[in-house]
């Protein structure tokens, strides 16, 4: 089993280092008594976001009351320090700094290049909508990839463990210059934040979303042509008639046979043979993407899809092809399976063309 998250970080190295750290900076820095109210009766029991909350509020009590004091010692020795670690230094601002914009902005603007503040700038947006979007926008112009990242990153509607910003699920439009503005950018990781805000916009807003993608797609450049297809993929695989025709995916004329489950009835554990064959039936080349969904029995014994990608191809007129999966229902971390009727439709171009049922039995 994978190693869990707050097994790896804030671990007590990084502790006896930043209190040391803090120490040759402020000399009244109690070590000893940081790190026994870091480690205190529930330290076991919480989450790595818990313990990064916890640690800030720690470092607040063992620091000068004065914040903007505090924030200047956190800036001297955060330096020393990278990776989700060093996200604590952002946690800090987030907690305590909102009371003091410029400071705070000031000190993320070096915070995020140890490890993204895209946590910590939320509140700010939430209370200074206005003057954190222009110190956004700049950053999307900046030099500094981790700022640029950072524009596109901490606007995110629905930005996972992170509070939320119901102000752009309303309305994305603040969030749509700062995209533009990266919709170019040399750098993957900003790239990527990009597809993921636009996916975010798109839960709220599809078409908004997919008209602003069908500009760009005139775009050769290959990074915005990736960033489309990546932006995508929600609407994709909710079979949206928008996002498939902008990708070149049709309706078609395409038929299924020999659709089977072999077996039909399986344990937790075991795997069953998807197999299928499909056919162009019309008179021209069809572009197709092609998906299986499986419907997953729950604990309140209802059914919730969860579409699986298989294959995007080009089938002639008349051309046919055979398409086999193996499905493995071997536990994993992230999937509690339930035994039960699921369901297996096969999705094409956004369509259903066929289903069957199989039954998954515990182990």
């Amino acid at each position: 089993m994978a190693e869990r998250l707050k097994d790896i970080f804030f671990q007590k190295p990084f502790f006896e280092s930043l209190g040391a750290q803090l120490k040759s900076v402020y000399t009244d820095f109690d070590h000893n008594g940081f790190i026994n109210d870091i480690y205190d009766d529930t330290w076991d029991e919480r989450e790595l976001k818990q313990r990064m909350s916890h640690t800030s509020k720690v470092l607040r009590k063992h620091l000068p009351d004065d914040y903007i004091q505090s924030l200047e010692i956190l800036e001297k020795v955060a330096p020393s320090f990278k990776g989700f670690d060093a996200m604590v230094f952002s946690d800090f601002v987030e907690q305590f700094g909102i009371d003091h914009f410029d400071e705070s902005i000031k000190a993320l603007v070096i915070f995020t290049e140890l490890c993204s503040a895209e946590f910590a700038i939320r509140p700010f947006i939430v209370k200074y909508p206005d003057q954190t979007m222009q110190k956004m926008m700049e950053w999307s112009k900046s030099d500094n990839e981790h700022l640029r990242r950072l524009s596109s990153e901490g606007c995110r509607p629905r930005l996972p463990w992170a509070m939320a910003l119901p102000l752009f699920k309303k309305d994305p439009s603040p969030i749509l210059p700062i995209l533009e503005n990266l919709k170019n950018d040399p750098e993957e990781y900003v790239r990527r934040s990009v597809a993921n805000n636009l996916n975010d916009i798109s839960k709220d807003h599809p078409k908004l979303m997919t008209s602003l993608l069908r500009k760009w797609n005139d775009n050769p450049a290959p990074g915005t042509q990736w960033i489309i297809k990546y932006a995508l993929r929600g609407l994709l695989k909710a079979g949206d008639p928008d996002a498939l025709d902008l990708l070149g995916f049709g309706e078609g004329d395409v038929s299924i046979s020999n659709l089977s489950l072999d077996p039909t009835v399986v344990h937790i554990g075991e795997a069953l043979k998807l197999s299928f064959d499909l056919q162009n039936e019309g008179k021209g080349k069809t572009r197709l993407m092609i998906d299986y969904i499986i419907h997953f029995k729950k604990a309140n014994d209802r059914n919730a899809p969860k579409v699986f990608k298989l294959k995007t191809c080009e089938l002639a007129a008349g051309e046919r092809i055979s398409i086999n999966k193996k499905i493995s229902f071997m536990p994993i971390s992230t999937r509690k399976y339930y035994s039960g009727t699921h369901q297996v439709d096969i999705q094409v171009n956004g369509k259903v063309l066929g289903r069957k049922t199989f039954e998954l039995l515990a182990g």
